[in-house]
């Protein structure tokens, strides 16, 4: 069984990664060692390193391996930062975050979701992560700055709190736009102001919260 999902990993990172132009050596390697099976329903683990998202429960998914590995690649991170992650979701991103040697601290709006990636991190090994419960869209005070920032849910717009709490030099990957597509996008918080790069379209979940898409539409 362990060794099917291990040629599962290798085919994944072969076909569905390096194929599509993501090189990272380190990315590559994280993706390689987290087992993703074990981030979904038991019913679900045949199909976990499928070149599609799949459901996790609470109206969440767990996104595509490609999606993860652009994220993480799209962060630039270095060993010792410490990085925001605003839906844990699975705690799947988390764990590959984690195998690059960065401290994750990751907020998660359902206490559900939240226990459930906290017990699947703890059992793995991941003690550089910690999960909270809260609305992520206001980050988490108590530990900014934050050299990066990784929200995995679709965004109306740039939540201020997050780029308040991210460091002069630091970076946010989010994906924003409209409510069924949007682009990837990298902000970068320099000196002389945001500096946006853009990675291509995707496909997420709404982001809920005070910063989410149903306080955005109150607004309009």
């Amino acid at each position: 069984m362990a060794i099917r999902y291990t040629q599962a990993r290798e085919q994944m990172i072969r076909e569905q990664l390096v194929k599509r132009g993501l090189t990272d050596p380190l990315i590559l390697a994280a993706m390689g060692q987290v087992p993703r099976h074990l981030f979904v329903a038991e019913s679900l683990r045949d199909r976990a390193y499928e070149d599609s998202p799949l459901p996790i429960g609470e109206d969440q998914t767990i996104s595509q391996p490609y999606m993860i590995a652009l994220m993480a690649e799209t962060l630039k991170l270095a060993e010792g930062e410490k990085v925001l992650e605003v839906g844990t979701g699975s705690g799947y991103l988390s764990a590959v975050l984690a195998e690059q040697g960065v401290q994750v601290c990751s907020v998660e709006l359902s206490a559900r979701l939240a226990e459930r990636a906290r017990v699947t991190l703890q059992a793995l090994g991941y003690d550089n992560v910690r999960v909270h419960v809260g609305d992520g869209t206001l980050g988490w005070p108590v530990e900014a700055p934050f050299d990066a920032i990784v929200v995995g849910a679709a965004a109306p717009c740039l939540p201020r709190p997050l780029l308040d709490q991210l460091r002069l030099g630091g970076r946010l990957v989010v994906p924003m736009g409209e409510e069924e597509l949007q682009t990837l996008v990298r902000v970068w918080k320099e000196p002389q102001g945001l500096r946006e790069e853009y990675f291509g379209e995707c496909r997420f979940v709404k982001l809920s919260g005070a910063y989410g898409w149903e306080s955005y539409l109150s607004t309009q």
